[in-house]
């Protein structure tokens, strides 16, 4: 019977990751649609002083950088399998920039350095928008005849 309970319990989990996957999925290409909405035409490189405000990625081959709380490019990268799980990541730059087609994403010691293949800058303002139109609800009025409406207020 203990054998079971331990199948019936390893079951009921990986139903529940399942299920719980799908929703996590959904909000990360929500994101990535959001940024490559909100990013500009292609662009040779960037200005890097050698330390980044914040980064986030977006895939295995597309990471966001914020060079300053105002700036962001988003990166597309050769497959780079640590991308998702690096706690940190660095950029490689020549005379303080960074460049397309030259320049890589670094994501640890055991992981080989991700070629950078596009870079475009990201509209701030857009993205913002973007991200705005996402959260918002459609508000439909309930065909079920009128029975769970809401009490009358008091005035």
């Amino acid at each position: 019977m203990t054998t079971m309970r331990v199948i019936a319990t390893v079951w009921l989990v990986a139903l529940l990751a399942a299920c719980s996957s799908a929703p996590y999925a959904q909000r990360m290409q929500q994101r990535q649609d959001a940024y490559n909405a909100a990013a500009g035409a292609p662009v040779p490189s960037f200005r890097f002083l050698g330390r980044m405000w914040s980064w986030e990625p977006l895939s295995n081959s597309q990471l966001v950088v914020y060079t300053v709380p105002s700036r962001a490019y988003l990166l597309d990268v050769w497959a780079c399998p640590n991308l998702t799980f690096a706690n940190a990541i660095g950029l490689t730059s020549s005379i303080r920039e960074v460049s397309a087609n030259l320049d890589k994403v670094l994501t640890g010691r055991p992981y080989v350095p991700c070629p950078i293949i596009k870079i475009r800058p990201i509209d701030l303002a857009k993205l913002q928008l973007e991200q705005q139109a996402q959260r918002e609800v459609d508000v439909q009025s309930r065909a079920d005849g009128g029975d769970n409406a809401a009490p009358p207020a008091d005035h």
